[in-house]
């Protein structure tokens, strides 16, 4: 899902649990009836990409990425055993850039995300909308409510592999270094999900999307290539975010849990907000390529942050796993997947394994 300021690296653009046939219970008719339409010029537009590849009139920029995506889906499915199925295999035109518009709420003195419920899916921190003014609408109301809103556009979805989600045209534009991220990134969705637990679910789709696309590039590309480069680069650079982020929200909710009146502290978490935008702009001035430059430059309440936990929740620890599991991803992978089947705080269960490793 995309930020007001457009991240570089997309995988973040392309998480929605939308599997539309699961909203009946859920949302009003007009609602599943949009998303049912929506969904349904996705499925009914795919062609096989080896049959787009067939076509001469294509361009060579386009045949690499379509290849590198076909090369992303066997590697996520051979050597890192995820369930790709059908997903990626296929190719859909979307005759719009931001297919969807993502609301996040939040309470103005807590960091805890408003959420909504969906069938199967438990409890998500977002909701999607493909209108715009229902999107609007939605979190006009939320704000009359005293909830922070943030409202943002996704380029796509992932349907969690109830269906063969296709590659969207919309993401060929981008590098293919940021491609295999976000191919990897979704077929993890196929592979885990654990009801209810946004956070974690998004969280380590994004460490394994990272980790992934450094590993193939560099049996792909070799050390010393720009792809292999890149990869590391941005996720050393989401690593450093994602502790600047959680330190942030640290200094929030020691705030918010301060007794003192609202508006106290309406005025305080406006400091905090301030002196972190200074202080990450401090940080990185030397570096204007950084993934997350725009941080200090859009607005900030407590859904904007939401949003960024969402995604990056806990991130070292993952990376602390794949160390300590001498940096053999599939291994990782699966001992995540072992670990979250008894239920109970998933990040519980993977800081058990760092545990039982370490020890």
């Amino acid at each position: 899902m995309s930020l007001p300021y457009k991240l570089p690296i997309p995988r973040s653009l392309v998480v929605l649990y939308l599997p539309f046939v699961l909203l009946l219970s859920a949302c009003s008719p007009l609602y599943v009836l949009r998303a049912a339409y929506e969904e349904g010029k996705i499925l009914w537009r795919r062609q096989p990409i080896t049959a787009l590849l067939e076509k001469p009139d294509l361009g060579q920029e386009t045949q690499d990425k379509l290849r590198l995506v076909l090369a992303v889906r066997e590697y996520a499915r051979d050597r890192l055993k995820m369930n790709v199925g059908g997903s990626y295999s296929s190719y859909s035109y979307v005759d719009r850039t931001d297919l969807t518009y993502i609301l996040t709420a939040a309470p103005r003195t807590e960091l805890i995300p408003y959420t909504w419920w969906f069938p199967i899916v438990g409890r998500v921190p977002y909701k999607g909308f493909f209108s715009k003014e229902d999107a609007k609408t939605a979190a006009q109301r939320l704000q009359g409510e005293g909830y922070d809103t943030n409202l943002r556009t996704s380029a796509a979805f992932s349907t969690l592999g109830w269906f063969d989600d296709p590659l969207l045209a919309h993401l060929l534009k981008y590098d293919q270094v940021a491609l295999a991220d976000v191919i990897f990134h979704e077929l993890f969705h196929n592979t885990l999900y654990v009801k209810g637990a946004g956070n974690f679910n998004e969280s380590v789709a994004n460490f394994v999307g990272g980790r992934a696309a450094i590993e193939f590039f560099r049996e792909q590309s070799g050390d010393g290539s720009w792809a292999y480069q890149t990869a590391l680069r941005r996720w050393q650079e989401e690593l450093e975010f994602s502790e600047f982020i959680e330190r942030l929200a640290d200094s929030l909710g020691e705030l918010y849990g301060r007794k003192i009146p609202e508006e106290e502290k309406l005025r305080f978490r406006e400091e905090i907000f301030a002196q972190g935008k200074k202080e990450w702009d401090e940080r990185i001035a030397n570096r204007p390529s950084h993934r997350f430059r725009g941080f200090s430059k859009q607005p900030i309440n407590n859904a904007v942050l939401i949003h960024y936990i969402l995604y990056l929740k806990n991130l070292r620890l993952f990376e602390e796993l794949y160390q300590a599991k001498a940096k053999h991803l599939t291994s990782v992978i699966e001992a995540i997947r072992d670990a979250v089947k008894d239920g109970g705080d998933p990040f519980d269960a993977v800081r058990g394994l760092l545990t039982g490793v370490s020890g």
